[in-house]
């Protein structure tokens, strides 16, 4: 009895051992484990191992399809998160509501290589003090050339009747409102009635007709499989699912009218559990060579990073120049409403 007993007493301390190792590594993990909340097709998996060799830690990426699926998560309750990655608006709306945290600049090695020309665009924060650029970038339209050969590189694309059933727009207002409004000439925050509701009639009359859906989420697939010849969109998501033995037969371009402009910048959550481990992701991105990876995987042109191109290795879809006709998309306030109340007319309208 006594060695039965004895074993009990044995199994009991080491179950506790057990556990309590257990409760540590998971505290451990939990401490050493940097959370993200980033585009879809936006984070290069060999960044990300690079990164977590190098500081010996796990990185978890979540993703999302637009700034308002994003807000509308934190909104709802999602926490957890360290960095986020909101574009230019949505950072102002999220300093406004206090949801950001100040960004000590002082532990940012890297932050030196921010391109001047960005630091003159960002004027929703022009000291960086809640956010650090990520990329400054416009959406196009991609065209598959086997299905497509003549056309005008022109918002236009999307009015033809020939391409109809094989083109999509993404599900987002700003960006087709603001195509739309740029294509008329008129700036994409305009607040004119008037020019609001001749981009909101040439959207439902000339370009919906023509599209089988609004689809910020699967275009790209869409596209990688023959389903859609056409789609407005970022490049990113459309070449992050075409093999790349299949680039040559892509045709991606941004419109000479113009359009908005984004820059998508990294931002450190109010409260975030891993400020410290945050601000080492974010100085790492910013080292030239390291974001030259970034560059090279969806063949960006190096417009927020000014030594980067120095070490990509992949010629870019579209140059920085590119971007000179594009307008920045401004945090509207409570005017965002009437783009609102337009796009729920656009989106469910019936031809």
């Amino acid at each position: 009895m006594k060695i039965k007993k004895i074993m009990k007493i044995v199994f009991l301390i080491l179950l506790v051992i057990v556990v309590i190792l257990f409760t540590i590594n998971r505290q451990q993990l939990k401490k050493n484990t940097l959370y993200l909340f980033n585009w879809t097709c936006y984070t290069p998996q060999s960044v990300i191992d690079e990164f977590e060799k190098k500081y010996n830690v796990r990185v978890v990426v979540d993703n999302f399809a637009s700034n308002e699926e994003m807000f509308s998560k934190l909104l709802s309750g999602a926490d957890g998160y360290d960095i986020i990655f909101p574009s230019q608006d949505y950072v102002s709306i999220l300093i406004k509501l206090g949801m950001l945290d100040k960004i000590d600049k002082n532990d940012l090695e890297n932050f030196k290589y921010i391109s001047p020309n960005v630091k003159e665009k960002a004027t929703y924060d022009p000291n960086f003090e809640y956010s650090i650029p990520y990329f400054m970038g416009a959406s196009g339209v991609s065209v598959n050339n086997n299905k497509v050969s003549s056309y005008d590189k022109s918002w236009s694309i999307f009015s033809r009747k020939d391409l109809s059933g094989k083109m999509s727009m993404m599900d987002d207002m700003r960006e087709v409102m603001g195509d739309a409004l740029a294509y008329l000439g008129y700036s994409i925050n305009t607040l004119d009635q008037k020019e609001l509701k001749e981009a909101e009639d040439l959207i439902i009359n000339e370009w919906k007709p023509n599209l089988v859906k609004f689809d910020s989420e699967g275009f790209g697939k869409s596209f990688a499989s023959g389903d859609f010849n056409v789609v407005q969109g970022y490049a990113e998501v459309v070449y992050g699912e075409v093999p790349e033995d299949k680039w040559d037969k892509i045709d991606f371009f941004l419109p000479k009218e113009g359009g908005p402009l984004y820059i998508d910048s990294m931002c450190i959550l109010k409260g975030a559990k891993h400020y410290d481990l945050a601000l080492k992701f974010i100085d790492f991105i910013l080292d030239p060579k390291i974001y030259a990876s970034f560059l090279d995987e969806f063949a960006f042109p190096s417009s927020t990073n000014t030594d980067a191109m120095k070490y990509t290795t992949v010629k870019p879809m579209y140059n920085t120049e590119d971007l000179e006709n594009y307008e920045i998309k401004d945090d509207l306030g409570e005017n965002l409403s009437l783009y609102t109340e337009i796009w729920q007319r656009i989106r469910f309208s019936i031809q």
